[in-house]
């Protein structure tokens, strides 16, 4: 049985976990964390994570990227793994995660999906092989309430594709401000936001007569949601350093 803790759990995200938590035999929240502790849950519901005490085996963060420093004082003086899926991240914010990985176990992913993992890596096969002679495109669609632009994923998406790359690419975001005609080496990237698109990610490579496209939508949120499940799982007991989503991959 894996017992998690669960920082934003009246979330939207957080809502889908519980209820998926509460029909796995395999796991259980002991705890939720949340600002927001109006909405009914069949485990305790914290404001703060320091006035939980209680025993547990990993944290599953869905909240907001503010809540990072306390919920990482909070894994390492308790020595708790934390699987993390708060999107919106700065750069210094990975960089406290990666520091915080030699004390104690953190696996951290622009995105939980299964399927958009694989997207990635078909991703960087394609930029390898087409490189040079294909520009490169991200478009990333997401709901009116999404607060950070472009996506975590449609980022991870871009910097595991300029990995594969002989030589680094540049990250357009806004061609009005632009100029002048499109560098090779250039990777544009797209923003949409409407309605109730939960996120759709389309990588298209655009050569002399031909166009290539990759693309994943996800219908529901239950699609992180399992993922995140699945990482709590697979973090438990787990020694520390970063894990992702391939290491994941991988075990199962």
């Amino acid at each position: 049985m894996t017992r998690i803790i669960l920082n934003g759990c009246n979330g939207k995200m957080g809502q889908v976990i519980s209820r998926l938590v509460a029909e796995d035999e395999t796991c259980k929240i002991v705890a939720g964390v949340d600002i927001n502790d109006f909405i009914p849950n069949p485990y305790p519901v914290f404001k703060n994570l320091d006035d939980f005490s209680g025993d547990a085996d990993v944290i599953i963060d869905f909240s907001h990227p503010s809540s990072l420093e306390g919920l990482l004082t909070y894994a390492k003086r308790r020595n708790l793994p934390i699987v993390v899926a708060t999107t919106g991240l700065s750069s210094e914010q990975k960089e406290e995660l990666g520091a915080a990985s030699n004390i104690i176990p953190i696996f951290f992913s622009a995105n939980m999906s299964l399927g958009i993992n694989l997207l990635i890596a078909l991703a960087k096969k394609a930029a390898a092989f087409l490189e040079g002679s294909f520009d490169i495109e991200i478009i990333e669609r997401h709901h009116n309430q999404k607060i950070d632009a472009p996506s975590g994923t449609a980022l991870a998406i871009a910097d595991a594709i300029s990995d594969s790359l002989k030589e680094p690419a540049e990250f357009i975001y806004d061609r009005h401000s632009v100029r002048r005609k499109r560098k090779k080496t250039e990777i544009g990237i797209s923003a949409v936001r409407g309605g109730t698109i939960v996120g759709d990610h389309d990588v298209i490579f655009a050569g002399n007569d031909e166009v290539i496209e990759l693309k994943h939508s996800a219908a529901s949120k239950e699609v992180f949601a399992v993922g995140a499940i699945k990482a709590a799982k697979f973090m438990k007991g787990k020694k520390p350093g970063m894990y992702s989503m391939p290491d994941l991959v991988g075990d199962i």
